[in-house]
C-alpha cells in the first residue's frame, strides 16, 4: 500500500495513478479493500483519529528495518487510537503511536505521519480512487461515483464493487438520514464564460456560509456538513425550520450562515465559529438558505433537470430559497452578479438549467463566479515538498509589510507549476539564512502575487489573520519587499461587508 502511495505521489498523470491504484485493489483480500481505499484517499474509515503534530512530535522511535505491518494491523491500531478519550487518553495515544511507528519502516512511518495529520496529498482523492475502483472491479465508473454519492462512503462502495460488481452497486439507493455526497462546482472567470459553458442557466447568489444538507421525515430531522458529518445537535434553529416546512419527507441542499440586523450576511469566520460549537447555543443563531431539493415526499429528484428540482424547492422552502434568475443573457447575469456583490455576497453560481444532481467530480454543469483579490506578499520561508515535489521547496510562508518589516500572514502550496517550483527552489536556496526541520528560512526579498478569497482572524500567525484559499499567481521580480502590500490592507478585508 505504501509503495503504491509513493508511485501515485510522484506522477502527475491521472491515468497512471488510476492504473497503480487499480492494480493494488485487485491484489487485496476482501477485508482489506475498505480500509485501504480510505487510507489511500486520506480519509481513514475511523474518521478523525485525534493524533496531531503535538502528539507526533513527542514520539520518535527508530524505524523498523524490515516490513512487518499488515493492513489489518494498521486498521486495528487506528480503531484503538480513535476510541481513546477522557483522562489519560493523551499518554495512551502516545504509547499506541510509539508502538505503531516502531513497527513501521521509514517509508511506512512517513506515510503514517502524513495520514494522521491530514497531509497525505498524494493525488488519490475520491474522483481518482473511484475510477480505480471501477477499473479493478470491472464496472462503469459512473456506477461507482453514483453509488458513492448516494452512500456517502466510497470505501464501503469499493468493497461492494469488488465483492458484488455492478449488481451490488445498483442496490445502493438514496436514503433519508444517510448523507449524500454534494454536487460541486468548477470555476469560471466571469458570467459570460460560465454561460458559454452552461447555456440557459439558473444564476444564484453564492453565499459565504457552511454547506449543509437537511433531511426530514415525520419523526426526525438530520443536518449534515459538506464532509458528511452529522451536526444536527449544533443547529437547533435550522432543525426547527425544517420541521416547519410544508412537506413530510425531503432532502434539501443549502448553506448555514449568520445574518446581521441589516439583513446582510455575517462574516464567514463568525459563521464557522458558531457552527463549530457543540452545545447548540451558538448555532441557534444561524439561518438556512436552500438552493436544491433532491428528494420530496417519496420521490427521488436526483435525475430530474435542475429547473424541475428548483420548482420542487419552491414548493417546500420558497421563502428560504437562495435568490436566483434563469437566463442565458450575459448582461442580465452580470447585473445580477453586481447586485449580489453589493449585498455582501461572494459572487454567483451559474448552473445549467437541465443539469442532473451529480457528485464525485467538479463538473462543468455548475460554475462559480466570484471576484479574485490579489495581494503582493513577501516569501519568508518555504518547506520541502514530498511526493512529486520531493527535492523542491513548495509550501511558502507569506508575509505582509508591517511597521517593522514583513509579518507572517499564512502559507500556500497551491498554484505552483513544475517550472515555477524549480525556479523558486533555486531562488530561495540562494537566499537561505537558516533551517528548522523541513523549513528553509530566507531573506525576505522575493515578492509573489497571491490570489485569495479573503482573510479571517487567527492567532496562528503574527499578523493576527490567516489567508483563505490562497494560491500563487506569479512572482513579481519588478517589485521589492518594500513595495509589498501592507498588513493593514489585508486586515481591512475583515471590515468589508
Amino acid at each position: 500500500m505504501v509503495a503504491t502511495s509513493e508511485r501515485v505521489g510522484v506522477t502527475a498523470a491521472r491515468s497512471t495513478k488510476v492504473s497503480a491504484l487499480a492494480e493494488l485493489l485487485g491484489r487485496l483480500d476482501a477485508a482489506e479493500v475498505r480500509p485501504v481505499v480510505g487510507l489511500l484517499s486520506g480519509e481513514p474509515v475511523q474518521g478523525r483519529i485525534g493524533v496531531g503534530w503535538a502528539v507526533q512530535s513527542a514520539v520518535d522511535p527508530p524505524p523498523a528495518l524490515d516490513p512487518s505491518l499488515t493492513v489489518a494491523d494498521l486498521h486495528s491500531a487506528l480503531d484503538r487510537l480513535a476510541a481513546l478519550s477522557g483522562a489519560g487518553s493523551g499518554a495512551a495515544r502516545a504509547a499506541l503511536l510509539a508502538d505503531l511507528l516502531g513497527r513501521a519502516t521509514a517509508a511506512e512511518g512517513v506515510f503514517l505521519r502524513r495520514l494522521l495529520t491530514g497531509e497525505l496529498r498524494q493525488g488519490a482523492l475520491e474522483g481518482t480512487m473511484a475510477d480505480a475502483v471501477a477499473r479493478a472491479a470491472g464496472v462503469p465508473a459512473a456506477a461507482v461515483r453514483r453509488a458513492a454519492m448516494l452512500a456517502g462512503d466510497l470505501s464501503g462502495v469499493a468493497a461492494l464493487a469488488m465483492g458484488g460488481g455492478a449488481e451490488a452497486l445498483a442496490g445502493v439507493g438514496l436514503r433519508l438520514h444517510c448523507a449524500v455526497q454534494p454536487m460541486l462546482a468548477s470555476g469560471s472567470a466571469d458570467v459570460a464564460d460560465a454561460l458559454a459553458g452552461c447555456g440557459r442557466a439558473s444564476v444564484e447568489w453564492k453565499l459565504d456560509g457552511a454547506r449543509i444538507q437537511v433531511h426530514r421525515d415525520p419523526g426526525r430531522v438530520s443536518v449534515f456538513t459538506r464532509g458528511l458529518n452529522d451536526v444536527t445537535d449544533r443547529l437547533p434553529g435550522i432543525v426547527a425550520l425544517a420541521r416547519s416546512l410544508p412537506a413530510s419527507h425531503f432532502i434539501l441542499d443549502g448553506e448555514a450562515m449568520g445574518w446581521g440586523e441589516d439583513d446582510r450576511p455575517g462574516r464567514f469566520q463568525d459563521t464557522m465559529s458558531r457552527f463549530g460549537h457543540y452545545d447548540g447555543v451558538a448555532g441557534a443563531s444561524l439561518a438556512a438558505r436552500f438552493f436544491d431539493c433532491i428528494h420530496l415526499d417519496g420521490e427521488d429528484l436526483l435525475d430530474l433537470p435542475l429547473l424541475d428540482r428548483l420548482s420542487a424547492l419552491e414548493r417546500v422552502a420558497g421563502p428560504w430559497r437562495v435568490p436566483s434568475i434563469v437566463t442565458d443573457d450575459p448582461t442580465k447575469a452580470s447585473a445580477f452578479l453586481d447586485a449580489a456583490l453589493a449585498d455582501g455576497h461572494e459572487g454567483v453560481m451559474v448552473k445549467a438549467a437541465g443539469s442532473r444532481y451529480e457528485a464525485g467530480r467538479r463538473g462543468a454543469a455548475w460554475r462559480k463566479v466570484k471576484p479574485v483579490q490579489t495581494f503582493d506578499l513577501v516569501v519568508l520561508a518555504a518547506e520541502w515538498g514530498h511526493g512529486r515535489r520531493t527535492g523542491r521547496l513548495s509550501n511558502l510562508h507569506l508575509g505582509a509589510r508591517g511597521a517593522d518589516g514583513p509579518v507572517m500572514v499564512g502559507k500556500t502550496f497551491k498554484g505552483l507549476t513544475d517550472e515555477l517550483l524549480a525556479w523558486q527552489t533555486a531562488e530561495l536556496l540562494a537566499r537561505e539564512v537558516g533551517r528548522s526541520g523541513i523549513t528553509v528560512q530566507v531573506r525576505p526579498e522575493l515578492v509573489v502575487e497571491v490570489a485569495l478569497d479573503g482573510v479571517q482572524t487567527s492567532t496562528r500567525y503574527p499578523g493576527g489573520i490567516a489567508l483563505r484559499f490562497a494560491r500563487v499567481r506569479r512572482y513579481r521580480p519588478d517589485k521589492s519587499a518594500a513595495e509589498a502590500d501592507t498588513l493593514d490592507s489585508l486586515q481591512a478585508l475583515l471590515r468589508r461587508p
